[in-house]
């Protein structure tokens, strides 16, 4: 049940009006909600645990390998990494505070989650209103990879060894392995077992995907033996395995994609939804709320100040609302906080509920944004030939 789910999903979605069209993983959730436990019954999460874990992995690991490290090094990473610290100072004394009155648990990793960005989900809804291209696009991908990066690194660490000595030394083995790792294609290339590779790369040995499912495995293993989640070990896979194939990013990663979102990454939202507490969210709906607001607030409005001098309003105005929109990684952050008891079932509904409820809400007001600053323009009178600014001489 939990696979044709899966696969009926995309139908489902373009089969829908496009005003009414929803991602995909808001009806892959909303599926597992229907079919599991909570509701109808009809499928149990056991028997899909262990796809849904590896899609897990595989999710993580396809941020990392996305991830371009020079956009980081730009003015949009710089803004979009700064933006991210507030909203994560924000998020932390805000729950800290609701903490105190004991209007919520676990406020460290919901205060990480709430500051993630869901550019995944986001980048289809961008593109087919064309709000990817030029300075803004760029602006966008840059807030959209530190809404990724940054929560991943924060969550491995903030579940790591908690003694800092101990947790020190463990991440700067687990770095060295990963080190390691990374530069041994450039040493093996040129030899026997380097054309072996290259040799099946296309055959049925799918020699390169092998090698990458099995470091995805490895660095996991690493990072869990080490101390830390397995949220490091696959994300860190990810951006070695975009080290291992310098000029043929695109290539590997179409086959990445076909494994993991063509099988494992579905199975996770379809369990992550049939696991869901949605008794705790139907008892008290207090909680989706609150978080819903605090992740526009913490994660969104700081886009209004930081863009200032680099966005014009309405701009930044769209940055709000792309900023503070965030599920996929949510779903799997609080994933990782339940599995390591650091968060309660109760407040992980809550949390997915206000990343549901942020994917239906906020694009379309962005979209909304764009379509209105395309009339605006289309709207302009035509300066005429003679009020042209003239073309440059060669």
């Amino acid at each position: 049940m939990v696979v044709v789910i899966a696969a009926l999903a995309p139908f489902v979605v373009a089969l829908m009006p496009r005003r009414l069209r929803l991602p995909q993983v808001v009806l892959l959730l909303v599926a597992g909600i229907v079919v599991g436990p909570s509701v109808a019954g009809w499928a149990k999460p056991d028997p899909v645990s262990l796809f849904s874990s590896i899609g897990l992995g595989f999710l993580f690991l396809l941020a990392g390998y996305e991830l371009d490290p020079a956009l980081l090094r730009e003015r949009a990473g710089r803004l979009a990494a700064t933006s991210w610290l507030v909203s994560l100072a924000a998020a932390a004394a805000l729950l800290g505070v609701l903490y105190a009155v004991g209007w919520v648990d676990s406020p460290v990793v919901v205060a990480i989650a709430l500051t993630t960005t869901a550019l995944g989900t986001l980048l289809p809804i961008l593109r087919d209103n064309d709000m990817l291209g030029g300075r803004f696009g760029r602006y966008v991908f840059a807030a959209g990879a530190v809404g990724e990066l940054a929560p991943i690194v924060a969550m491995a660490l903030f579940l790591g060894t908690r003694g800092s000595l101990v947790e020190a030394i463990a991440l700067v083995v687990f770095l060295v392995i990963a080190y390691v790792v990374a530069v041994l294609p450039g040493h093996v290339r040129a030899t026997r077992i380097g054309q072996i590779i290259l040799d099946g790369e296309h055959s049925t040995s799918q020699t390169t995907l092998r090698l990458a499912i099995a470091l995805l495995f490895v660095l996991l293993l690493a990072a869990s033996d080490l101390g830390f989640d397995n949220v490091l070990g696959a994300f860190v896979a990810g951006m070695v395995l975009r080290r291992w194939s310098p000029g043929r990013v695109d290539l590997l990663e179409a086959k990445l994609d076909a494994v993991g979102y063509g099988f494992f990454i579905p199975i996770f939202f379809v369990y992550s939804g049939m696991t869901l507490d949605v008794e705790a969210i139907i008892a008290n709906p207090a909680p989706m709320l609150v978080f819903f607001a605090v992740m526009f607030v913490v994660r969104g409005l700081p886009a209004l100040f930081w863009y200032r001098r680099d966005l014009p309003r309405i701009e930044r105005v769209q940055m709000v609302f792309i900023t503070a929109t965030a599920l996929p990684l949510l779903v799997a952050l609080t994933a990782v906080g339940v599995s390591s008891a650091t968060m309660t079932t109760a407040a992980q509904a809550g949390v997915i509920g206000a990343g549901v409820l942020s994917v239906l809400v906020f694009p379309l007001v962005a979209v909304g944004l764009q379509q209105r600053k395309s009339a605006a323009s289309s709207s302009q009178p035509d300066p005429g030939p003679e009020n042209r600014p003239s073309e440059p001489r060669a």
